[in-house]
């Protein structure tokens, strides 16, 4: 992929001091993080900030176009939460591709707490970056 990347995501760049650091794997067509948040990350005492749950589903979706060896940017995104997500405790984000057209991809993602709730979901659309796939 002709694409020069510098490692300083927030999200998953291992040259970002401030960041969140997070590893994937993929499960078949799925693919998850386990994310544990440290306090800093909090909005209301004991419990992630809704935005930091916004960038991992962000980009646990993005990440499911990568593996895919596309690139793309988040063109909508859209969260539910259901109940708050605690930190300093895991919760798993796991994110498929639902549909694709042209340079659209709609990609679905969920947060599951270690008891295996549902503690948000999240509906993605992606525009593939046309520089890497022309």
């Amino acid at each position: 992929m002709p694409f020069n990347y510098d490692h300083c995501c927030f999200a998953c760049g291992k040259r970002n001091p401030d960041g969140l650091k997070l590893r994937f794997v993929q499960e078949d067509n799925i693919i998850s993080t386990t994310f544990t948040p440290p306090e800093i990350y909090q909005g209301y005492p004991g419990i992630l900030h809704g935005g930091i749950t916004s960038t991992v589903f962000d980009e646990v979706m993005s990440q499911c176009l990568w593996a895919q060896g596309q690139a793309g940017f988040t063109a909508r995104l859209e969260v539910r939460f259901r109940q708050n997500i605690p930190i300093q405790k895991p919760v798993k984000f796991e994110a498929w591709i639902v549909k694709q057209k042209g340079r659209l991809v709609d990609l679905e993602s969920r947060a599951l707490l270690e008891n295996g709730k549902v503690a948000a979901e999240a509906k993605g659309r992606f525009m593939l970056i046309a520089e890497i796939h022309e």
